[in-house]
């Protein structure tokens, strides 16, 4: 018998900015990495920034996060087995919503997933791993994100893609070749083994990126979704 929505695990993917074309943009790659039994659902701030590119709008985040998150883990009818994404990669308000989601609901944000995910590779154990990102306002959250996850040794650096970010933004061709520029610098100047790209509305270039570097190029959102689902592994039954 086929499970209902109710009954089927649920992730969330929260994205922080008010663009509903950035939440789509972020659900198609995490629902790429969706297995069968597993429901993804999307929610977009509706205060704050169009596009985050500096600590204030990190800030302005904060309670929009904090508002959608409870609001998922306490639904009416919600499935036992939920995660929460905070897609957005300076993880707004994430700290305080683990502090007050009950007990069951997982929360992780894309920035953390993706540097703990770049920082460990799986056959060789730890690695070096850069940043390579469009928003110059947010390399000091960054820096601060890895010294707090204990990762600063393996740290190599943020590169920063040359333009300015909104105009990056919209012309995405030009993101993605400015953001290889970034990505070689990580690994050629730095001496990066992985590079993350460092931004929700960013993933998808990590896609079109990864296929021209030897080392990895990592997607915040993919990595996140890994992490969800291996939250939820234990709850959902086999």
């Amino acid at each position: 018998m086929k499970a209902s929505k109710a009954e089927m695990a649920q992730i969330l993917l929260i994205n922080p900015n008010t663009s509903r074309q950035t939440t789509e943009l972020m659900a198609r790659q995490a629902r790429a990495c969706l297995p069968a039994g597993m429901l993804l659902l999307t929610a977009t701030a509706q205060r704050g920034d169009a596009m985050i590119t500096d600590e204030a709008g990190l800030r302005l985040a904060e309670q929009e996060v904090l508002r959608l998150g409870l609001e998922f883990a306490h639904s009416a009818g919600a499935a036992p087995a939920r995660a929460i994404i905070v897609a957005a990669f300076g993880n707004p308000g994430l700290d305080a919503l683990r502090a007050a989601l009950p007990p069951g609901v997982a929360a992780c944000g894309i920035g953390e997933a993706a540097m703990r995910a770049a920082a460990t590779a799986a056959d060789q154990g730890p690695r070096r791993f850069g940043i390579a990102t469009t928003t110059p306002g947010l390399e000091a959250s960054i820096a601060a994100s890895v010294n707090a996850l204990g990762l600063m040794p393996q740290f190599t650096g943020t590169r920063i893609a040359p333009g300015e970010p909104l105009a990056l933004a919209a012309d995405p061709a030009l993101q993605c070749e400015r953001l290889a520029l970034a990505v070689a610098q990580c690994i050629e100047q730095d001496g990066a083994q992985a590079v993350v790209i460092g931004g929700g509305p960013l993933s998808e270039a990590a896609l079109w990126l990864a296929p021209r570097f030897a080392q990895p190029v990592l997607s915040p959102v993919v990595a996140a979704m890994q992490a969800a689902l291996a939250s939820l592994s234990e709850a959902v039954p086999q």
